[in-house]
């Protein structure tokens, strides 16, 4: 029999940082929390740390894979400062497309043209046909294809798949862009698989609309990324679970929950022959984690949950500077490797191990498909060095160490699901909600952000249950101007074709 366990005001499930968020935002209120977390060592989900590693006498923390906070990050910031526990960041300077196509190599920056373009948005990537290197990387089938890329990009204006719960179900990134041309396809695809972490044929088409307009599309300046001064579990993690335990929340470790049910108490949580009571729960874990403990407690294969991925991230270390790089780029075309940061440049121990040795690190990751990450780990490692040797021939026999980590599949692969079978913040079972990157809400926000929206968003419900005000939420940056005239120019053509096909009038079809 599972041994009862003092009555706790909430539970709960998951230490990443849509849990810890709204374990923060209880416990400043007096309603103390206690905070589940399946990992025996390691709080933060993807944000967590993990091992170390020496090399030549030098110890570095591992972890998840380089974190940074975009500029529409706007509630996570305002929680951090309003904690004093935003750190210094790292404004991203640059950013390089290379690109390998038929044995040959070609790079072009790409970050600051976007960010600082004179074009307005959704005109801003303009710029970039003003830079010689981008424009060497062209053929007269990028330029015979612009058409059709410029529309693809007009549909992310135009239409806001989670604001306007639209699923497109069955349509992929790879359907939209297969009429594209080879190099502004590779382009579009590496800035899409950087931030959706997967093959184009398996990214749904809301997802990569809904990620243009958050992240480019609709202002320059949401393109503004900065890194965190140390690995995430270190820089954010950790303050951050301390601060919940100041205000008399409790985090444990290595408490992996198998099922949750209703009774005349509230909600038992169950974890081992251990049994947890609480009036309500929040169920924070990943999508995957999720889908399993809702289909143990309540026997139903009908929600929807978008997929959780894996991925693979290579660390390679060198006794010299690369000649000419950016601190972070994308790679496409003939690469197994997918996007790149030279940890040197970005973290302060790397930093000053670099001062101290005249040394170089590059973190790569690889997104997949199946038949390349299914490949062993001293394959993938060989062709990840040799990817790099192609990209910096200069560091050839400079290599002193390399790493390759596996992550589980807990990378959520953004989609919309129909709003009636995507669990949102309030579920269909009383006291029982969801917070996370996966879960069905209205705001445009990704990952970072939309794990802290979440959060507050279950903490919310929470306090409503205890006659308590909620935590407001931020709105995410506006449009720019013309890009939002656009916008509505677009959705009336879409409301008056609906009216017209339908025959009705049309404030029927708003």
């Amino acid at each position: 029999m599972p041994k009862a366990k003092t009555r706790q005001d909430i539970i709960i499930i998951g230490a990443g940082v849509a849990g810890l968020t709204a374990a923060l935002h209880l416990a400043e209120r007096g309603i103390f929390p206690l905070v589940l977390e399946s990992d025996p060592r390691f709080l933060g989900g993807r944000l967590a740390g993990s091992e170390t590693i020496n090399i030549q006498g030098t110890t570095f923390r591992l972890e998840h894979g380089v974190h940074g906070i975009w500029s529409p990050y706007v509630n996570f910031q305002a929680m951090l400062a309003r904690h004093n526990l935003r750190p210094v960041l790292i404004p991203a300077q640059e950013e390089t497309w290379i690109y390998h196509h038929h044995k040959h190599i070609r790079r072009a920056e790409v970050g600051h043209a976007i960010r600082s373009s004179w074009f307005p948005a959704p005109l801003h990537y303009l710029q970039l046909f003003l830079s010689p290197q981008f424009l060497w990387m062209l053929d007269v089938r990028d330029w015979a294809s612009l058409f059709h890329v410029w529309g693809g990009l007009m549909m992310g204006v135009g239409i806001d798949p989670f604001g306007e719960n639209q699923p497109l179900e069955g349509w992929t990134l790879g359907q939209l862009t297969k009429s594209w041309s080879p190099a502004l396809k590779a382009f579009f695809l590496g800035l899409a698989r950087n931030g959706l972490a997967t093959h184009p044929n398996e990214v749904p088409l809301s997802g990569f609309l809904a990620f243009l307009r958050f992240y480019t599309l609709l202002r320059r300046d949401a393109w503004k990324f900065s890194y965190l001064p140390e690995e995430a579990g270190t820089a954010i993690i950790e303050p951050l679970a301390q601060r919940i335990q100041a205000l008399s929340g409790r985090i444990l470790l290595g408490k992996r929950v198998s099922r949750v049910e209703q009774s005349q108490e509230g909600w038992n949580v169950h974890v081992n022959d251990e049994q947890f009571t609480a009036q309500s729960v929040i169920l924070a874990v990943e999508s995957a984690a999720a889908q399993t403990i809702v289909q143990a407690s309540f026997g139903s294969n009908s929600w929807f949950f978008p997929r959780s991925l894996s991925n693979v991230v290579v660390r390679i270390w060198f006794d010299a500077q690369p000649r000419r790089s950016s601190e972070a780029g994308i790679f496409t075309g003939d690469f197994i490797l997918h996007n790149y940061f030279w940890l040197d440049r970005i973290y302060n121990s790397y930093r000053r191990w670099s001062r101290a040795s005249g040394g170089s690190c590059l973190e790569a990751h690889i997104y997949g498909p199946n038949e390349v990450l299914d490949r062993p780990d001293a394959i993938l490692l060989t062709e990840a060095i040799q990817n790099v040797s192609l990209a910096w021939p200069e560091l050839r026999g400079h290599r002193i160490g390399q790493h390759l980590q596996r992550n589980p599949a807990t990378h959520t692969l953004p989609a919309v699901g129909p709003r009636e079978r995507h669990l949102g913040i309030r579920t269909p079972w009383p006291g029982l909600f969801c917070a996370g990157d996966w879960v069905q809400h209205e705001s445009p926000a990704f990952f970072l952000e939309r794990a802290c929206i979440t959060g507050i968003a279950a903490a919310n419900e929470v306090l409503q249950l205890n006659q308590q005000p909620p935590w407001p939420l931020l709105k995410p940056p506006p449009p720019e101007p013309f890009a939002a005239w656009l916008e509505q120019l677009m959705r009336t053509g879409r409301r008056q074709r609906r009216a017209k096909r339908q025959k009705l009038p049309l404030e029927n079809t708003q």
